[in-house]
């Protein structure tokens, strides 16, 4: 075990997917997972390993933000031999044309800042998906007929975010949605060897103010982990 993670050697499968609710952790593991154990209750951050399709799979909860994320990644990566992480959560559209229920795969995370911006000091280092993640997530996704969109998103470190002026710069550049783990994530699976990809669903829209409900946020979800999972074991 480590400071953060209660599993024991062996616990956790090489590929983890990793929303942030951990209830929602635990949704996921008993609504796809084959004999879903709970392998981590500490912090009240749940973890469950579990099978899908005959393949080890570990659901583990990140918490919310970048700096809640590294912490469970980096053990993860770095402790337990994960290879693949994968990000199922929500996230707010940042275009006219990305809709409610709508998925977004992350090519690339911008950031104002992440746990791991001190090491690169004055360099800006672009944080990017695992290609062949990202193929079979788009892929997965034209098979279920989910609208989809694939590009560039935001990473940002603040939730209650009172700086209109750069949400306008996101948009005129492109920038697809806002949420708040995938910069760090792709940038700790690029540094230690591993593959990562971020696969949302739209819950809500900065620009109209339109929200999912309750309800409709769990269906919608349903479809985002399904993609997760056959992006991480393509047949």
């Amino acid at each position: 075990m480590t400071i953060h993670i209660g599993a024991k050697p062996g616990d956790i499968a090489e590929t983890v997917l990793m929303p942030g609710d951990p209830r929602r952790a635990k949704w996921a593991a008993e609504q796809f997972l084959t004999d879903p154990v709970c392998v981590n209750d500490l912090r009240g951050m749940l973890g469950y390993t579990g099978t899908w399709n005959g393949n080890r799979v570990t659901i583990h909860g990140s918490g919310m933000g970048m700096p809640s994320l590294s912490i469970y990644a980096n053990e993860l990566l770095r402790d337990y031999g994960a290879k693949t992480l994968i990000r199922i959560g929500s996230t707010g559209a940042m275009q006219p044309h990305v809709g409610l229920r709508d998925l977004v795969i992350a090519m690339t995370c911008s950031s104002v800042s992440t746990p791991s911006s001190t090491i690169f000091r004055e360099l800006s280092f672009a944080p990017c998906a695992d290609y062949g993640l990202l193929r079979a997530a788009a892929d997965a996704a034209a098979d279920k007929g989910v609208a989809t969109h694939i590009g560039g998103i935001y990473s940002s470190d603040t939730f209650y975010d009172e700086r209109p002026d750069l949400n306008e710069q996101m948009t005129r550049h492109g920038i697809l949605a806002v949420e708040m783990e995938a910069a760090e994530l792709y940038t700790l699976a690029a540094r230690h060897g591993a593959r990562a990809l971020a696969v949302l669903t739209v819950s809500d829209h900065l620009i109209t103010g339109d929200a999912l409900e309750g309800r409709e946020r769990e269906s919608s979800f349903a479809d985002m982990v399904q993609i997760a999972l056959t992006a991480a074991f393509p047949t």
